[in-house]
């Protein structure tokens, strides 16, 4: 019984450990309680692969015109350019076309069907906003990560420079991305200055009110009547 109780004490604080050695991963990038927590694994996953804290960047509000922001997941500086992350969490099947508005969740082995807007296009914008922000020719690169229990059934039409994936080969798309592509010289610290402050534009409460109802009215859910 004692040795139970060793076991389970060692287990326990093992957990511990790992759980706030975690934290302090995500820590050095943000917040631990900013943004979804699938963009916190993201972090965590990209910090256990080796990619320095001051390289990665999370929530940002970029601004792009009176008042307005565009909200980007997550930004990678790399060697070959600047990474782009549109973080989604889903289930079920889903099925796309990157020329298409719009992609489809099916649920339930068919019975029940969502539509949601194209991630491929929705990305595209952020990097086009990005790209504007920094007033550079940066190369940008778009990557559409999943996670969720869900299985791209059916994806096509995918733009170059873009590529979607499920979370545990992210780190795949990152290193083809850097195996293809020529190394670029840039001012890191410079886009790094830039990308702080579009962090910091979220820690504004009125900002993130303003952008999510900005975000409502685009959508016009409350206009519909069914």
């Amino acid at each position: 019984m004692l040795l139970f109780f060793l076991f389970v004490i060692i287990v326990l604080c093992f957990f511990l450990w790992n759980y706030q050695k975690n934290c302090d991963y995500i820590e050095e990038v943000t917040d631990i309680k900013r943004g979804e927590r699938s963009e916190r694994l993201l972090i965590l996953k990209l910090r256990k692969n080796g990619f320095p804290a001051d390289t990665i960047y999370h929530d940002l509000y970029v601004p792009i015109y009176e008042g307005k922001f565009s909200q980007i997941d997550l930004v990678l500086l790399t060697s070959v350019g600047i990474i782009v992350f549109e973080v989604k969490d889903y289930s079920g099947w889903l099925f796309g076309n990157g020329k298409q508005n719009q992609w489809t969740q099916v649920l339930n082995y068919g019975k029940e069907k969502h539509r949601f807007y194209n991630p491929i296009m929705q990305n595209a914008g952020h990097v086009s906003q990005l790209q504007k922000y920094l007033r550079t020719n940066i190369p940008l690169f778009s990557v559409i990560v999943f996670y969720g229990d869900c299985e791209l059934k059916e994806i096509n039409f995918i733009p170059r420079n873009t590529f979607v994936t499920k979370a545990y080969r992210v780190t795949e798309i990152i290193e083809r991305i850097c195996q293809e592509n020529p190394v670029v010289n840039y001012d890191k610290r410079n886009v790094g200055l830039l990308l702080e402050q579009a962090f910091s534009y979220g820690n504004n409460p009125n900002i993130r009110i303003k952008h999510q109802n900005n975000v409502r009215d685009m959508l016009g859910e409350d206009r519909i009547y069914r």
